[in-house]
């Protein structure tokens, strides 16, 4: 009898979890596993194996949606999608984890979950963090993609979660000769959603104290509800010039090629996938030391440089000094190359096979 899994993902956006969820679904496919996608978001089956089914909303409608309306078209598809399961069923909760616990335990339904940001993040309100912590124990097994995160969830929650980091795919591309830097800009990269979270402001400070001299060009990748806040900030303090804000990529790969210091300024994440992409191609990179994922991407500072959430003085410190660092700076990215291979893609989708074989 085939084992099937339901992978719960009623919002598909546009992030580092969506490109996990992409990786992992189609390894799992191809292990035999029988996947299913439940999620309001059908649009995104291209990203997905042939085989992969979809069994959420097929319409138009629920693309653009909030999150929470979502979640629970999604949840009320998942009750009746385990009305009908058989034995050989399991979910596996990507997003949305308490939500679809309750629904599986409701339905005597095995469930395994992932968690991908920090309890830092969430877990200030008393009644929510206790909700939480009571509800998240009902859970079969649970996977979380740092050690740091790991320890956080055995102090918090006194739950022993697994770590599997992001399997990482690497990335092939064809590039054109590298034009001459006639100007010889400093290029700074930011990749993120323009959420709270991603922090872009601190970033934007820190702009207005680097050294004219160093002629930077700042680019922000992403879109999200702040984009008018941003970009409001960039025009009352005449940085239009240096910051561009330049919506969302794809696959950013080409920007983060050509930067010079690739900056993550998260008050949270859980394992931020555009600094495993920018230890790939070998840059420079600057972050918050956040919970949790970049010290550990980062070695505790040999593989970059860290900095205080919030302190933009910091961070702009980092890039007036940049070139008179390089020598430092390139022994930080070959202490990052030499390391990456705990992230390879084949050994991390072999661990979420196995987690996800053993819950059956």
């Amino acid at each position: 009898m085939n084992k099937n899994v339901i992978i719960f993902m009623p919002s598909i956006e546009e992030g580092g979890v969506e490109k996990n969820l992409f990786i992992v679904s189609n390894y799992l496919q191809s292990k035999g596993l029988k996947i299913s996608i439940l999620t309001c978001n059908s649009e995104k089956k291209e990203n997905f194996h042939k085989d992969v089914i979809f069994i959420g909303t097929k319409s138009k409608f629920w693309q653009n949606k909030n999150r929470l309306i979502k979640y629970f078209v999604c949840l009320f598809l998942l009750f009746i999608n385990l009305i009908k399961k058989n034995k050989n069923t399991l979910v596996f909760a990507f997003q949305a984890n308490i939500y679809a616990i309750l629904v599986a335990k409701i339905l005597n339904a095995k469930i395994v979950t992932r968690s991908n940001s920090s309890p830092q993040g969430w877990s200030k309100n008393y009644f929510k963090k206790k909700l939480y912590s009571l509800l998240i124990h009902l859970a079969d097994d649970i996977m979380v993609n740092s050690i740091e995160f790991k320890k956080e969830f055995k102090k918090n929650f006194n739950l022993n979660a697994e770590c599997i980091y992001n399997p990482f795919k690497k990335i092939s591309l064809k590039l054109h000769k590298k034009k001459n830097n006639k100007h010889k800009n400093l290029k700074i990269l930011s990749v993120g959603r323009l959420t709270d979270q991603k922090d872009h402001l601190t970033l934007l400070k820190a702009t207005k104290l680097i050294n004219f001299k160093l002629n930077p060009k700042i680019t922000i990748i992403g879109k999200g509800v702040e984009y008018n806040y941003l970009q409001n900030f960039v025009m009352k303090n005449k940085l239009e010039k240096k910051v561009k804000l330049v919506g969302f990529k794809k696959n950013p790969y080409r920007e983060i090629i050509s930067t010079d210091i690739l900056v993550l300024t998260s008050k949270f994440e859980g394992l931020p996938n555009i600094l495993l992409e920018a230890q790939f191609f070998k840059k420079y990179i600057i972050s918050t030391n956040c919970p949790t994922g970049p010290k550990e991407i980062l070695l505790n500072g040999k593989a970059g440089d860290l900095i205080q959430v919030g302190n933009y003085k910091q961070l702009a410190q980092l890039i007036n000094n940049f070139k008179k660092r390089k020598k430092l700076i390139l022994k930080k990215i070959k202490t990052g190359t030499r390391n990456f291979d705990r992230f390879e893609y084949k050994l991390n989708c072999d661990k979420y096979y196995k987690f996800v074989n053993r819950n059956f």
